[in-house]
């Protein structure tokens, strides 16, 4: 049985088309924690990106990291930036929501935030990777789960090939970590495909998600932002 939406429809094959922008003025009904997950390379970023973009309503969290900046990215805007020390510090007084350890770096989402933007009636919005979305799952059972996919594995293995940064070896440990996050998709409410050039598209999707006044997700998954054949 999918999952049912009310008020707010799922975008239509014109939506997916690119063709219909995310309207700032559609303001949220009621506050809703929102995680976005899926494997590497299928666009999570820029599909966040745009939404913060386009409607500033929606609240994006900021996970933090102990590994060190790159080129451009920005303290606050990007990731918190935190020691080693920090990071167990925060694991030890409970303030991690959930934080996983990808290669020699961690990564984790501060509770604080999250709870005191919900709190306000803000709906907020996670961009985790699979461990840190079950975990979420596990502590807030009313989080909506969605799993950001991509048209097919040879689209993927394209993207994540064509960014041109890292080693063979690395894009191979890549491609078989996302391998293990695509088999994962039912452990999720929504699915929504990416399409390469349609990241608006993906994220009116998911603003629909985040905005809909109810939605009904009785422990099954559809999959939308599919364009016609």
């Amino acid at each position: 049985m999918p999952c049912s939406l009310s008020s707010t429809p799922l975008a239509t094959d014109k939506s997916v088309a690119g063709e219909d922008p995310i309207s700032s003025s559609a303001l949220p009904r009621r506050a809703r924690l929102t995680v976005l997950s899926g494997p590497s390379g299928v666009g999570k970023g820029r599909v966040v990106a745009e939404i913060g973009r386009t409607h500033p309503a929606v609240w994006i969290s900021v996970s933090i990291t102990t590994r060190a900046a790159r080129a451009r990215e920005t303290e606050g805007v990007h990731y918190h930036f935190v020691s080693d020390a920090e990071f167990d510090r925060m694991i030890a007084e409970d303030k991690l929501l959930e934080w996983a350890q990808y290669t020699t770096a961690r990564y984790g989402t501060p509770r604080e935030p999250v709870e005191r933007m919900l709190a306000t009636g803000m709906p907020v919005l996670l961009e985790i990777d699979l461990e840190g979305a079950r975990q979420v799952s596990s502590l807030m059972p009313d989080a909506v789960l969605v799993f950001l996919r991509p048209p097919s594995w040879r689209d993927l293995t394209a993207r994540l090939s064509g960014r041109g940064t890292e080693s063979s070896a690395a894009i191979a440990r890549r491609l078989e970590r996302a391998r293990a996050e695509l088999d994962a998709e039912g452990e999720f409410d929504v699915t929504i495909v990416n399409y390469a050039g349609k990241v608006s598209a993906a994220a009116h999707q998911l603003l629909d998600l985040i905005t809909v006044a109810e939605v009904s997700l009785p422990g099954s998954h559809v999959a939308v932002g599919r364009s016609a054949e």
